[in-house]
């Protein structure tokens, strides 16, 4: 099998690339087509790879502000040239399905999700990123035709593998197409199962509005215990002030800090709806119960009272409530680490090397 990786964009280092790597592990001779790379901003993980980068790559800006070329993404991604291949694996959570592959090269698209800015959250999109007039009037049409494109790029895949059942569902809303499901990998190895929880709470994460680490931070204001929060982003200085004296905010941290952080708390908090979500499987993994909300991709990970516990609705209170029940509750580390391997990097690879052999 000739086979090439097409991504989104590497210009930041979060759970696809992570992926990435898994999957270069399995298949380190194929390329990665990708519309734009920055060295830098991926930690230089992908170094010594095959890294074929798109015209957007010499556009001014383009490597940090990426979603001001959305609009030129789908004409990046359709010009590459993959005919000499007769596999293409796109791993996207957007664009990198929309690639044009040949008649008789197959197209194999591994779906993080149905891109959340076209169909769940497209109102808030604009705000979010604060794009000036005229462009945020703007906007709104090139939302409209971009999901367009998107139904008409999902028509391009030949076998659908979706990160969880909860996208596949979303998959089958949008596109009308059925998928298989692999999970994501997580690299059980990389944590140290503790015995001797501290006393504090912990939050991982990017620092945007749809975690919810507000939410987190009123409840652990009002109950008064320690809450630490690793993660870094735009709503850093917000969420700061809305910070009481238990919170804590420890910003980047190493993979042996995290480590250690995971393993010491008395439980990690998860309040947002994931697609996936790989921090309670970390968690899990360092032998650490999980407070959740019930739904998103957490739902077919966490299991209720043995390795964590789920609130309803994304309110302080029902939060709060989460918080006191799983405190009174006894958890067995090894029992939470046992979940995480059911997840763990040989599970994942052997997964999909059977996917792709069953749909050529």
């Amino acid at each position: 099998m000739k086979l090439a990786i097409v991504h989104e964009y590497l210009n930041q280092y979060g759970g696809a690339e992570r992926v990435l790597q898994v999957l270069l592990a399995l298949f380190p001779r194929a390329p990665i087509f990708t519309t734009l790379y920055d060295r830098t901003l991926t930690g230089g993980v992908f170094e010594g790879h095959d890294i074929r980068t798109s015209f957007l790559q010499h556009l001014p800006f383009a490597r940090r502000w990426h979603h001001a070329y959305s609009p030129l993404m789908p004409l990046a991604v359709e010009g590459f040239d993959t005919r000499s291949f007769d596999t293409v694996l796109s791993v996207s959570a957007s664009f990198a399905k929309g690639v044009i592959p040949s008649p008789q090269t197959r197209h194999i698209c591994y779906c993080l999700t149905p891109p959340r800015f076209l169909w769940d959250d497209s109102q808030r999109f604009v705000q979010r990123f604060g794009y000036p007039f005229p462009v945020g009037k703007l906007a709104p049409l090139a939302l409209s035709y971009l999901r367009v494109w998107d139904v008409q790029a999902a028509q391009r895949v030949d076998q659908w593998i979706a990160i969880s059942e909860f996208v596949r569902r979303r998959i089958g809303k949008y596109y009308g197409k059925d998928a298989t499901v692999v999970y994501p990998p997580v690299n059980v190895g990389k944590f140290t199962v503790s015995h001797a929880p501290g006393e504090y709470w912990l939050m991982v994460g990017r620092l945007v509005a749809y975690k919810n680490f507000d939410l987190a931070i009123q409840a652990f204001n009002r109950l008064g215990w320690p809450l630490k929060i690793v993660g870094t982003g735009v709503e850093e200085r917000r969420l700061r002030t809305l910070a009481g004296p238990a919170i804590e905010f420890l910003g980047a941290v190493s993979d042996e800090r995290l480590n250690e952080l995971y393993g010491n708390a008395r439980a990690v908090l998860f309040p947002q709806e994931e697609d996936f979500g790989i921090v309670p499987l970390e968690a899990m993994a360092a032998g650490r119960p999980v407070i959740a909300f019930r739904g998103g991709g957490a739902i077919e990970t966490i299991v209720d009272r043995i390795t964590g516990v789920f609130f309803e609705e994304q309110s302080v209170e029902e939060l709060m409530a989460a918080v006191d029940r799983s405190s009174r509750m006894k958890w067995l580390p090894t029992v939470c680490r046992g979940q995480a391997e059911r997840f763990d990097i040989p599970v994942f690879q052997r997964k999909i090397e059977a996917a792709l052999i069953s749909g050529s």
